[in-house]
């Protein structure tokens, strides 16, 4: 199997403040981090995947977390510095940064921006106080707002960050909200619907009947209010949750529903690396201390690394590319399953799919309709079977 050129980068900083309600990300709070010793540790799981995939130029790097707004800028610089001595930077390289809109951390904006940073993505999430406080936020939205504008002043390009189909919230009021956002947001805004996951607090405390959120059709009217008003400002969607000017969508992101390579670097980071055998799964080890350890004892901490054979490839393609406006292209097909589009579907369910209006086939590749994203989790097992 040929390997891809290009890489992007996906590097897990796993703390945090606090934990927010809603979250079933790999993250955790903790009382005191050896910023040196996590630094050399990245650096040291870094090398660990360059040596795997030599020669590939990077297009995007994300620091994701938990909050990577907390760690030393000092710390994204040496990242980033040693990603482009591993491998190579590509001239228009994307590299963001998460960042929760305190005070606090937008003081740390500039540092980063001086780190190599160049997009930045703020975890606005709402903009009043008590749907903030309802979702475990340390920010207000005045403080947000102050610290989307340090973003405009210090970067080309950032996102700005929703949730909707909070407890209580009408089509009216969340319109409102948007065109709000739109008064700060430039170039990108990420809208995503508010869902209860296992494991949880929101989930106990959504099981307890402490809260209700809005009823399917509510939620459906919310996400078509979503797709209305930012169309009509001119961020149309490109991917389900997320909204660009043409131009500015997330290149670390589309990465992913593209299904390009990427290589996780980090606590609990997942990874994609198509190799000369073939393509594979990495996963690194979740817990922080154990992640810490292990790459200090044997240079990296990867739990799980698993060949990805082309039904599976086939399953993940489409789980990612059906989310995107562009759908997925049929030389990719042919890339990953070695078969063409309808050789390596069932021919019966996708022909019911398009005649029912949920997805395009054509010589291009397959895409899904507006109304096919819209109800994409009934949507891919009905094609998949």
């Amino acid at each position: 199997m040929t390997a891809p050129d290009t890489l992007a980068v996906y590097v897990h900083w796993p703390f945090c403040r606090s934990k927010c309600p809603y979250c079933d990300f790999n993250s955790h709070v903790s009382a005191s981090i050896d910023h040196a010793r996590w630094r050399a540790a990245l650096l040291r799981e870094i090398d660990h995947y360059a040596d795997r995939t030599p020669g590939r130029t990077v297009t995007s790097v994300f620091f994701g977390g938990g909050t990577p707004s907390l760690m030393e800028p000092a710390t994204a610089a040496s990242v980033i510095e040693h990603i482009g001595r591993r491998w190579r930077l590509d001239a228009g390289v994307e590299i963001t940064l998460e960042a929760n809109p305190t005070s606090v951390e937008a003081a740390l904006l500039a540092g980063f921006r001086s780190a190599g940073v160049n997009r930045v993505s703020l975890g606005v999430q709402a903009l009043n106080d008590a749907d903030l406080k309802f979702l475990g936020r340390e920010h207000s939205a005045r403080e947000a707002l102050a610290a989307v504008d340090i973003a405009a002043s210090l970067f080309d390009r950032f996102s700005f960050d929703l949730i909707y189909a909070r407890p209580g919230q009408t089509v009216a009021g969340w319109e409102a909200e948007l065109r709000q956002a739109l008064s700060h947001a430039v170039g990108h805004i990420s809208a995503y619907q508010l869902t209860i996951e296992e494991g949880t607090p929101f989930h106990l405390r959504h099981a307890r009947g402490e809260f209700q959120i809005p009823d399917e059709d509510t939620g459906a009217a919310l996400y078509e209010a979503t797709q209305a008003v930012l169309d009509a400002a001119g961020l149309p969607s490109y991917e389900i949750s997320n909204h660009a000017r043409p131009g500015e969508e997330s290149r670390h992101n589309l990465a992913y529903w593209r299904y390009a390579d990427y290589a996780g670097i980090g606590p609990g980071a997942h990874g994609r690396l198509t190799l000369q055998e073939g393509k594979i799964a990495t996963r690194q080890h979740r817990a922080p201390q154990i992640w810490l350890e292990r790459v200090e004892r044997d240079g990296h901490a990867t739990q799980a690394e698993l060949p990805v054979a082309p039904e599976e490839r086939l399953t993940e393609m489409l789980m990612m590319g059906l989310r995107t406006v562009e759908g997925v292209p049929a030389d990719r097909f042919i890339r990953e399953t070695g078969r063409e589009m309808r050789a390596a579907l069932d021919s019966v369910r996708l022909d019911r799919l398009v005649a029912g209006g949920f997805l395009i086939a054509d010589a291009a590749g397959l895409r899904a309709t507006a109304e096919g994203r819209q109800r994409l989790n009934a949507l891919l097992p009905a094609l998949l079977g």
